[in-house]
């Protein structure tokens, strides 16, 4: 069974004039340290609380920090509520709009069946993220989940009650509307609704972890269960599932070499640039090199392995660490779910190579995760990010 329950919202209390533009911000896992400097102007901007650029008070200053917000009256709470959070947007020339339900899943272990994970994760990050949880006692950014829906009957209730309290536009024109819902009959409804349904982590595997984790520590506070959850409806049509570029900066290996050893692997298909735009669509994934050179690839004829049908999978297995040696520590691999900014860092020769993949079929994602199979890490990029700031959850005060 799925718990999801409404919560004591704790928000920005904005003053007359005041916007809430300069307190929100992108999740803390996309921002880097020239975007975190300009987000930190505001003093109660919310990267204060999730990613202090002084990493040894880190977990020492959130609790204080949101407190004197709090006295200051610059947050405030509210009676139980739920959310709903609406992102307008273009992609590929089409207007589109996500709306979610923003309240408290409660944690329980992959292994119930209830809520799904699709993506492996980093030890790392978790280990940082449950640092801040044991500080704070407060989840101060959201999971994105997918769930089958709440019906055309409750989705028209529910957008019925939703009051409007915060609106942001990004620079690149995405649109953030964030409503409060309190009727507690259409809270109870929603909270009925989900009882019998699943939930698939979208984005967020690091912090669901961690939450559950956490939970675990604190086994007598019922409060402590759960985590700040936006979920979505799998029907939704502004459900955009973007793919997760790689990077590979290879210590020892060279071009010809890596062409080699991946001709003995794959079936492969030296092409123009322009050609692998243009064709990627009917290849299993690309790569382009420091040198230019444009491959096209394909598992070889006989693979009986389902999971080398993903083109992540198999760029893992056969090339990142089949050629490249990635899990041993011998090549770097980092992350871009902007194609156009991968074409640009490539063209200024910034790495050795970058692997391109095709977008992820939704289906595909909950039929593997059904099975209980895993993708590798940074597969999916669901566009747009679930912004951090406009609610939080303090789980010492529920």
């Amino acid at each position: 069974m799925v718990t999801f329950l409404p919560f004591k919202g704790l928000r920005p209390a904005l003053a007359i004039g005041e916007t809430i533009t300069s307190r929100v911000s992108p999740p803390y896992d996309v921002i880097d340290d020239e975007l975190l400097k300009k987000l930190q102007v505001d003093p109660h901007n919310v990267t204060h609380l999730t990613m202090s650029p002084d990493k040894d008070k880190r977990y020492t200053d959130s609790k204080k920090l949101m407190e004197e917000m709090i006295a200051d009256k610059y947050l405030k709470q509210d009676t139980p509520s739920f959310y709903f959070y609406e992102q307008n947007f273009v992609d590929n020339g089409k207007n589109c709009c996500r709306r979610g339900i923003v309240g408290i899943l409660k944690t329980e272990e992959y292994s119930e069946g209830h809520i799904i994970p699709h993506e492996q994760t980093f030890a790392k990050v978790k280990s940082d993220r449950l640092n801040l949880l044991r500080d704070a006692e407060t989840h101060f950014e959201s999971i994105m989940g997918i769930y089958p829906g709440l019906g055309a009957e409750l989705s028209r209730k529910v957008e019925a009650e939703a009051r409007l309290i915060y609106r942001v536009e990004e620079e690149n024109g995405v649109e953030h509307r964030f409503y409060r819902i309190y009727d507690e009959a259409t809270c109870a409804a929603i909270t009925e609704k989900l009882k019998d349904q699943n939930v698939l982590i979208a984005d967020g595997h690091h912090r669901y972890e961690t939450a559950l984790e956490y939970a675990k520590e604190n086994p007598d506070c019922e409060a402590k269960q759960y985590v700040l959850c936006t979920l979505i409806s799998s029907e939704d049509s502004g459900l955009i599932v973007r793919p997760t570029h790689r990077y590979i900066d290879a210590e020892d290996i060279g071009e010809t070499s890596a062409v080699k050893k991946i001709s003995k692997k794959m079936k492969v298909q030296e092409v123009t640039l322009e050609d692998m735009e243009a064709q990627l669509k009917d290849h299993l994934f690309g790569m382009v090199f420091r040198s230019g050179k444009c491959l096209l690839l394909d598992n070889p004829d006989g693979i009986d392995n389902a999971m080398m049908a993903i083109d992540t999978y198999s760029a893992q297995e056969n090339v990142l660490y089949g050629v490249y040696k990635s899990d041993e520590g011998k090549s770097k691999i980092t992350y871009d779910a902007d194609y156009e900014s991968v074409k640009k860092t490539i063209a200024e020769k910034k790495h050795d190579a970058a692997i391109i993949l095709n977008a992820p079929k939704l289906e595909t994602i909950w039929e593997l995760a059904g099975k209980g199979k895993k993708m590798p890490k940074k597969t999916t990029f669901f566009y747009p990010k679930i912004w951090s700031g406009f609610v939080f959850y303090r789980m010492d005060q529920e």
